[in-house]
């Protein structure tokens, strides 16, 4: 099961967009986009890297809150294209999606409120990187044993629990 929620981020002048997916089981970060706009375009280029990094059998169920990014066209489409099926959180209940809230939590309080970029490229950089180095490999996740996510899976891996991708 993947999550997915979209939050927008303070520059000096303005704000900007953040679009994460999550693996629900590994807790990994595994497709993120920052944009200047909240369009569905934003929440595509998230899905398509993630759709990228984990090629995931057909079945995969796909989680998001209600929005309007998640319902666009082009989102479904793409996901009935790779066989996953959609779920969207109840109206009025964020904590259907709680697990990538809390994700979005951890990287405003380790990384966002900490920081006072200065454009839209330093922002994209410094966000990067906190997702794949700090929160992805070094983040101890107590619900995964006190590892970080990649560690968790490269475990998996090692167990053959978890599919690797195509």
């Amino acid at each position: 099961m993947w999550v997915a929620d979209l939050t927008y981020i303070r520059l000096r002048f303005g704000f900007v967009y953040l679009a994460v997916i999550m693996d629900a089981f590994s807790r990994r970060a595994i497709g993120w986009a920052l944009g200047r706009t909240p369009e569905a375009e934003l929440t595509v280029r998230a899905l398509n890297l993630a759709l990228r990094n984990r090629r995931p059998a057909a079945g995969l169920i796909h989680h998001s809150d209600g929005g309007v990014q998640y319902a666009a066209h082009d989102y479904v489409a793409i996901l009935r294209e790779h066989g996953a099926r959609p779920s969207m959180s109840r109206p009025g209940i964020p904590t259907d999606n709680a697990s990538c809230e809390r994700f979005i939590g951890t990287l405003k309080r380790g990384e966002i409120y900490l920081r006072d970029y200065d454009g839209f490229d330093d922002a994209e950089a410094s966000i990067g990187r906190f997702i794949d180095i700090v929160y992805n490999h070094k983040r101890l996740h107590s619900a995964l044993g006190y590892v970080p996510p990649a560690e968790f899976e490269a475990s998996l891996k090692e167990r053959s629990l978890m599919p690797t991708p195509a």
